[in-house]
């Protein structure tokens, strides 16, 4: 797998698909924050389930783009996702759980499991697996590709890191207000997500099609049926 190639798609239909994806996330992550600024009991749990259903979405949009063009609209990308939005969300939750503790303890561990889980979600909205089966079958794709896929998802996690305090410096030196907070929050959100969601998609193509034209394995003697006398 080459990342630079792997960016270059990624990039290539985050231009071409702006349209769409750019006003969708400001929508859905504006209305998450204004949610959790009228109750703030729920504070992070509303933008934990947008930004799955976003996610969810980017997804079954790079695989309607397969065939070359996009066919389904965004109303038809979002049903698409909400039969298996419990598993993305569960799956999210632990994939955080294990690769934020693992980062906190040691870092390596957090560092590997970042990246054998890196099409977990991709493997929930197409193959319709269920979490922990995703998890194992998120580890299969990745494997023999670590190093590529690795710096294929830290790209996602720079711009992240980029475009968030970029944004709110912005905003501070423009005005003070909370309002303003938020619209310059939900731009960066609005900026950063598609990035990692379309990394996380394109890999898994990517990932699928290079386990395709692997050769198969050669039968073990085990696997041979017994020879007749």
């Amino acid at each position: 797998m080459n990342v630079g190639e792997t960016l270059r798609e990624t990039f290539a239909i985050y231009r071409d698909n702006a349209g769409v994806l750019l006003p969708v996330a400001f929508w859905l992550f504006l209305l998450a924050g204004m949610i959790e600024e009228l109750t703030p009991l729920i504070v992070g749990l509303v933008g934990l389930a947008v930004g799955t259903l976003y996610q969810g979405m980017v997804v079954g949009l790079v695989k309607d783009l397969q065939d070359g063009r996009r066919d389904s609209s965004v109303p038809d990308l979002m049903r698409s996702v909400l039969s298996v939005f419990w598993r993305l969300l569960g799956a999210g939750f632990l994939t955080a759980l294990g690769i934020v503790g693992g980062l906190v303890l040691l870092i390596v561990p957090g560092v590997y499991l970042l990246t054998v889980w890196a099409v977990v979600a991709p493997v929930i909205v197409i193959e319709r697996r269920r979490v922990t089966d995703s998890l194992g079958r998120s580890r299969q794709l990745v494997r023999g590709n670590g190093w590529p896929v690795l710096g294929a998802v830290m790209v996602g996690f720079l711009v992240a890191a980029i475009a968030g305090p970029g944004l709110s410096a912005l905003a501070t030196s423009i005005v003070d207000g909370e309002i303003v907070d938020l619209v310059f929050t939900v731009l960066a959100q609005t900026v950063a997500a598609p990035v990692a969601a379309l990394i996380a998609s394109v890999l898994y193509f990517r990932l699928l099609e290079i386990q395709r034209q692997r050769p198969a394995p050669e039968p073990s003697a085990d696997d041979l049926p017994p020879r007749l006398p």
